[in-house]
């Protein structure tokens, strides 16, 4: 995807810077960002490196937002996620689709899930060059307006018109000082003469009759009148250019001081190392027999831990049979406490004459029922029998009754 190399950790950064210029194109903003009240991305906001601040929910939310409404804007309908769904099913439904666009994943979608990272501005310079693609727009080269040399011209009138102005304010500035300062006439003969002889070929060593105290009162009274101070644009590149010189230098400046620390530092640090670790090795040295008593004492600790448990496991067994054996044991006591009260108490006996009493008046009772009930048959039986007797006598005496 990226080829690899010294300034591959740096790819990212520039692909980000990409993206975004893609993604104000097809007007992020007000297409997406506003409808979700969001704040517009930085430059670097999903490239990661300890440089930079980083959010990995914010990121991750972010990143499937755009992934989404790219994957729409490519023409391919997808829901827009939502903060509590699966990261794994929303990362896998972004590789599906980018798959389907014609990308390529070569990477564990796992990757995905920090939010920032190359693995992310690829997918997401991968789905934006698909919707650009899918909306026609077509990168086209440069047409630069033929007014720059104008400009250029412009701007070289300017600074001369700045330059002129400072030359009339120092000229304004010297007027008023004139008043107060007037040059003798010798001074001026002798700038005259000094401008003859310097046509002329001197005919001997010249020698200056000016005294130096008075030549450095006369520099220092003029010395401010001849600084120009010009006002500088910050856009201009030479500006930038010193400035990054300057940069540069405090860099090197603050580098050689700072590689001199780091450098007394690694040496420190060194020699601690070796100090501990010949330290480490005198100890070992001394303490190697206690080394093995603690060896030899631990695995007979280890064997005493052993026993202890097997002993224990027996003695769980014999309590849990002890257990059962005394349950049982309760059981035979309550059932010879309860016979031995039913034999020792009088109360059944009592209980059995008064049954036997009410069965005695029961069969009394039923006996006489018997009794009722044979008396009624027979009387039945009796009345059965007249009747019989008197139908056989009325028949014998009518004889046309057959």
């Amino acid at each position: 995807m990226i080829s690899r190399g010294p300034g591959a950790a740096y790819q990212m950064f520039v692909v980000m810077e990409d993206l975004l210029d893609k993604l104000k194109v097809l007007d992020y903003e007000q297409e997406l960002l506003a409808k979700h009240n969001m704040k517009a991305l930085s430059r670097h906001y999903f490239a990661s490196s300890a440089y930079t601040l980083s959010n990995p929910g914010e990121q991750f939310y972010m990143f499937t937002l755009i992934a989404s409404w790219l994957i729409n804007m490519a023409g391919r309908p997808l829901e827009m996620p939502q903060e509590y769904e699966d990261p794994n099913a929303t990362v896998s439904n972004i590789l599906a689709h980018l798959r389907a666009l014609g990308g390529t994943v070569d990477f564990p979608p796992a990757k995905l899930k920090s939010g920032s990272g190359e693995h992310v501005c690829y997918v997401l310079d991968r789905l934006v060059e698909e919707a650009l693609k899918h909306r026609g727009f077509s990168w086209r080269r440069p047409q630069y307006p033929s007014e720059d040399q104008e400009d250029e011209c412009v701007m070289e009138d300017d600074a001369e018109l700045s330059l002129t102005k400072v030359e009339e304010e120092m000229f304004e500035d010297a007027d008023e000082f004139e008043e107060e300062n007037i040059m003798d006439l010798e001074t001026l003969k002798a700038r005259t003469t000094l401008n003859d002889v310097s046509v002329s070929k001197p005919e001997m060593i010249m020698e200056s009759q000016t005294d130096a105290a008075e030549w450095n009162l006369e520099v220092e009274r003029v010395l401010p009148q001849l600084k120009v101070t010009i006002r500088t644009d910050n856009k201009d590149w030479r500006i930038h250019v010193d400035q990054m010189h300057q940069h540069q230098a405090g860099i090197k400046t603050s580098l050689k001081d700072a590689k001199g620390y780091l450098d007394k530092l690694q040496e420190d640090l060194s020699k601690t190392l070796e100090k501990v670790n010949s330290r480490e090795k005198y100890i070992n040295t001394q303490l190697e027999h206690l080394v093995s008593e603690y060896r030899t004492v631990q695995s007979q600790l280890s064997q005493a831990k052993e026993l202890y448990q097997q002993a224990s496991r027996g003695v769980t067994e014999r309590s849990r049979t002890l257990a059962e054996v005394s349950e049982e044991l309760d059981k035979v006591k309550q059932e010879m406490e309860e016979k031995g009260s039913s034999m020792s108490d009088g109360a059944p006996v009592v209980r059995i004459r008064q049954s036997l009493t009410k069965l005695r008046q029961e069969v009394q009772q039923m006996d006489m029922w018997m009794g009722v009930v044979e008396n009624t048959l027979l009387q039945a039986k009796l009345h059965q029998k007249n009747n019989m007797t008197r139908d056989m006598h009325a028949a014998q005496t009518d004889p046309h009754t057959y």
